[in-house]
């Protein structure tokens, strides 16, 4: 069903494309673990992924169609475009230079990705949009950021506006020596100075919308993080309101932005409230208990949402659990042996601080979830 292919391009594509055939093939930028998984949804609907990568030594290198190129060569972003029917992203870190006049439809929207990449438009994205999130002032050298910490108050986490990501780019400050000391981090940088929240526990919701603006919300779920990369996830997080609270939040946005896809929105709980932390314009780790776990992916949904097709079902199937592999791979043998654990490897090379694979955890009851997973963590 998958094959590897390098393809070369042809320009006969785009009068198809205009005359509005169906979708039956969605380019990726990236070939990434979330490519890859794009690309496994796609194929029982017979839809073929396309992924513009710079290294044909990537994870999707099994299950997508590659083509050698960089996002930053025009040559090359054109050559890609003829060939796919529409356009869509596994990270946000995307050059808009040569994206924003071509006929291809591109999903999510460029203007959500923009928000995305920088943490003082998606800020401002939630205070528009009536989502609580934190306190924060943009600042832009050391003697402002020390003014917003003063108005503040400590501790605050001081982040880089772009280019942070899994726990990079930010610092904890909990006293006025640790700014002086962590600085160096941010010189020359612009930077959003937060409030450190103290939460209950963190969650997300996967939320998808259609083209034609229909919209679904997968279960919140509870995330587990560890020096800023997620590490297990567990899903349903049962609470009515707040899973009602995190609906209405994320349809606001959803709406606001005349979105297509999925989007992952962040939060803490903090009693019975949300407040907003991070948004991501794309499918997302604390989704991934969602292959097994659900009538119908994240990833099965995207695709469905840019290719144009109905939403499918996102109700969850029991009790679910996905753990994270971070630096170095399991025993797979040991893992395989777990009663309703699911393994997933990306194929890369290990090295600290890299997401290597995940596991999911099926059970049908919190019991029995927790008593697998206690075994899957001690392994």
């Amino acid at each position: 069903m998958y094959n590897k292919s390098i393809f070369s391009p042809n320009h006969n594509n785009l009068d198809s494309r205009l005359r509005g055939n169906d979708v039956t093939r969605i380019g990726v930028i990236g070939g990434g673990q979330l490519a890859q998984m794009l690309a496994q949804a796609a194929a029982p609907l017979s839809i073929e992924v396309y992924a513009l990568v710079d290294n044909p030594d990537c994870p999707a290198q099994h299950d997508a169609k590659l083509m050698i190129g960089d996002q930053n060569n025009p040559h090359d972003v054109k050559n890609f475009l003829s060939e796919i029917d529409v356009l869509t992203f596994e990270f946000e870190n995307v050059n808009f230079t040569y994206l924003e006049n071509t006929y291809t439809p591109i999903y999510p929207p460029l203007s959500a990705l923009k928000i995305a990449q920088d943490r003082e438009l998606e800020k401002t994205c939630f205070v528009d949009n009536a989502v609580p999130t934190t306190q924060f002032k943009i600042t832009h050298n050391q003697a402002e950021c020390r003014a917003a910490i003063n108005e503040i108050g400590l501790p605050v986490v001081i982040k880089t506006c772009r280019d942070g990501y899994d726990g990079k780019g930010q610092a904890v400050i909990r006293s006025t020596s640790d700014l002086e000391t962590k600085w160096s981090l941010f010189e020359g940088k612009r930077v959003i100075v937060e409030n450190l929240v103290k939460f209950d526990r963190e969650v997300s919701i996967i939320a998808v919308r259609s083209q034609k603006g229909e919209i679904a919300f997968y279960p919140l779920t509870e995330n587990q993080h560890r020096d800023g990369i997620l590490r297990i996830s567990r899903a349903p997080y049962q609470n009515p309101h707040l899973q009602n609270l995190a609906e209405h939040y994320a349809a606001k946005i959803l709406k606001s932005l005349k979105y297509v896809g999925v989007l992952a929105i962040e939060f803490f709980v903090v009693g019975e409230q949300l407040i907003a932390n991070e948004m991501a314009p794309r499918v997302h780790n604390s989704g991934h208990w969602t292959i097994e776990g659900t009538h119908t992916s994240q990833f099965e949904n995207h695709i469905r949402a840019v290719a144009g097709l109905p939403l499918g079902s996102t109700a969850a199937r029991g009790y679910s659990a996905m753990v994270n592999f971070i630096g170095e791979l399991p025993d797979v043998e040991a893992i395989s042996a777990l009663k309703n654990v699911h393994f997933h490897s990306y194929h890369k090379t290990a090295r600290p601080g890299r997401k290597l694979a995940h596991a999911t955890v099926c059970a049908e009851s919190k019991k029995e979830l927790e008593n697998v997973l206690d075994l899957l963590l001690k392994l």
